[in-house]
């Protein structure tokens, strides 16, 4: 087991919890919604194989009002019409800022996102993938785990 990142050195902890308030502050001024955020950190997060972020933000993604069958439906959303335009831009973001290099394809995301989404949007939707990537990287070298949850979404404990 390998020492978790944010327990081995919490200073640098903080200060990632610090810019990830920043981020999420200025994409929200910026006028991207929480919903729009969560989308960003589930499909990130989905290619990232990340399962302690997924676990936490698809439970913030229907938190936010996010319908289940929207998020069921994320890793398929090219073939699904149940995606408004305005989704398809920022999940569209997430994708192309998770895998890189940018391919001829993901550059033509981005600039479709950006025509839809407008700068300060798209701006905002890039800073938010780039931040969950960051987490999602924590988060996979530190091994963290994810504890399982009822249906009611509290943990389950033994005994």
């Amino acid at each position: 087991m390998r020492p978790y990142l944010d327990k081995s050195a919490p200073d640098a902890w903080k200060a990632a919890g610090a810019y990830s308030a920043a981020i999420n502050a200025e994409a929200e001024r910026l006028g991207l919604t929480a919903q729009e955020s969560e989308f960003i950190k589930v499909r990130a997060s989905q290619l990232n194989g990340c399962a302690f972020c997924l676990d936490l933000h698809a439970r913030d993604a229907r938190e936010s009002g996010i319908p289940p069958q929207k998020l069921d439906l994320l890793p398929a959303w090219r073939e699904s019409s149940l995606y408004s335009e305005r989704e398809r831009a920022v999940i569209a973001v997430a994708e192309a800022a998770t895998r890189m290099p940018l391919s001829e394809g993901d550059r033509a995301d981005l600039s479709g996102a950006r025509s839809v989404l407008g700068d300060d949007v798209f701006v905002a939707a890039e800073w938010v993938a780039l931040t969950i990537n960051m987490f999602n990287r924590i988060s996979i070298l530190s091994e963290h785990p994810v504890r399982a949850r009822g249906t009611d979404g509290k943990l389950i404990t033994e005994g």
